[in-house]
């Protein structure tokens, strides 16, 4: 304003100012929205990242009991060998040190029954371990789907308020109760 009451403004400053008493109904609705957007957005982030962690836990939980079990067989395998020698031992050795052979014999024998069941049992917990990782990555996918949506119902919403264009806003809507849609179908998956 200059001192003689005379006042000169640009578009922008008109635009400020009337957007400013109008209440702009508009900006307020799309700010309030990906205000919510955002917190739900942080929350599936949270849930996915949670869910990834877990399967990867699972997952490398199923590897060491393979792992473990891969080594009980490989114990196995080696009484198996030391049997198969006193075998020969007792064929090739005179009648007085069979039964010596043969004892150790037995003894391999029981072993290799211990170590299997062993190495039975581990690869059964790797399994289940392989499961369940696999069954906590289902709900990470349609997690993901759904920070997807929401991300793209803010970019939406971002763009009706430099547009204007009230459709926008709706598409924006759309992808939002599809973004929640895809959340709660994680959440009970």
């Amino acid at each position: 304003m200059s001192e003689d009451g005379f006042h000169v403004h640009g578009a922008h400053d008109h635009a400020v100012e009337h957007h400013a008493h109008s209440g702009d109904r508009l900006g307020g609705q799309v700010a309030i929205f990906t205000a919510i957007l955002a917190s739900i957005g942080a929350i599936i982030s949270y849930q996915g990242g949670a869910t990834q962690n877990e399967a990867m836990l699972l997952k490398n939980e199923a590897v060491l009991k393979k792992a473990q079990a891969s080594d009980q067989w490989n114990f196995y395998q080696a009484k198996s060998n030391k049997g198969h020698l006193m075998e020969l031992a007792a064929d090739l050795s005179p009648e007085q040190k069979r039964e010596a052979y043969s004892e150790k014999l037995k003894k391999y024998e029981a072993d290799k029954k211990e170590i299997k069941l062993k190495a039975e049992a581990l690869e059964a917990e790797s399994e289940k371990a392989n499961q369940e990782s696999e069954r906590m990555l289902h709900p990470h996918h349609k997690l993901a789907q759904a920070m997807t949506l929401i991300q793209i119902a803010i970019s939406l919403a971002s763009v009706t308020v430099l547009t204007r264009q009230k459709w926008l806003f709706a598409l924006a809507g759309v992808s939002a109760a599809g973004g929640v849609a895809m959340w709660i179908s994680a959440l009970f998956a």
